[in-house]
């Protein structure tokens, strides 16, 4: 009986820790959202963030992309012989992309390089006071470090889906030229007609979602950052798992809602 009250103890805590670190994200959220309204705006912060996060993130999305277009363009074309459906692969192959695997994996990627980056850069700068004293010259941090990331972010990684998408859709369209013998009017012309307008709108939203998820997540764990070397190292590890995880779940939740409309 003691052993079964200890076990159901412990799983109560463990709700509760995580039931309070969601309330905690969630505060954190929308602080950084309320300071949209509120002047003033660091317009080169945004700047920076911008290009740190969408323009060099472009060469790691792009090459996932183009490797998985044509990587899904071999095993759609392997699953659908065995019921005589290979022309399904332009269509599918597009689809599957613009749908799911190139908003998921382009997250995926932004989150590790991104979240990463972000959370050892405002860490350290907790470690070494340099936030406090943003806070001593009447900077506000969230303002000037967190507004500026997650906004470039929501913004930037639409735009990187859009991309890794038409990269994504070139790499199914080279191995299916090249390599499973389509030709490339078919293939173009398989792909347009079965492609439509909220294919590629819904997996753009997604974009957006996971850009506030992968720099919130970075902020909040660099905002949070233990003292030291160590300290900075778990906010980053804690700051990549954390987004993947919630692109994953994001993901599963924006598909089912998508699915219902």
């Amino acid at each position: 009986m003691t052993f079964f009250l200890g076990f159901l103890a412990g799983i109560g805590r463990y709700v509760l820790t995580a039931l309070a670190a969601v309330g905690r994200i969630a505060i954190f959220a929308s602080d950084t959202v309320s300071h949209l309204a509120r002047p003033p705006f660091y317009a080169r912060e945004f700047l920076h963030a911008l290009i740190q996060i969408g323009w060099l993130s472009l060469p790691v999305v792009g090459m996932t992309a183009l490797f998985t277009g044509g990587a899904l363009a071999l095993q759609i074309y392997a699953g659908g012989a065995r019921f005589n459906a290979e022309t399904v692969v332009p269509s599918i192959v597009a689809i599957g992309l613009t749908r799911e695997l190139g908003p998921v994996l382009g997250g995926l990627m932004v989150a590790a390089r991104v979240a990463s980056s972000i959370a050892a850069e405002i860490g350290t700068m907790k470690v070494t006071e340099q936030i406090d004293a943003l806070t001593t010259l009447s900077t506000n941090p969230m303002k000037y470090l967190t507004l500026p990331r997650v906004l470039a972010a929501t913004l930037a990684v639409p735009v990187l889906v859009g991309v890794g998408d038409a990269i994504g859709i070139m790499g199914g369209f080279l191995v299916g030229v090249g390599r499973l013998d389509f030709g490339a009017a078919t293939y173009l012309h398989n792909t347009i007609d079965f492609l439509e307008t909220w294919d590629v709108l819904s997996g753009l939203i997604k974009g957006a979602v996971f850009g506030f998820i992968v720099a919130l997540m970075g902020c909040y764990h660099g905002m949070n950052s233990g003292r030291g070397a160590q300290g900075v190292g778990r906010a980053t590890k804690s700051a990549v798992v954390a987004a993947s995880v919630l692109i994953l779940a994001s993901n599963y939740l924006l598909t089912e809602l998508f699915f219902s409309a």
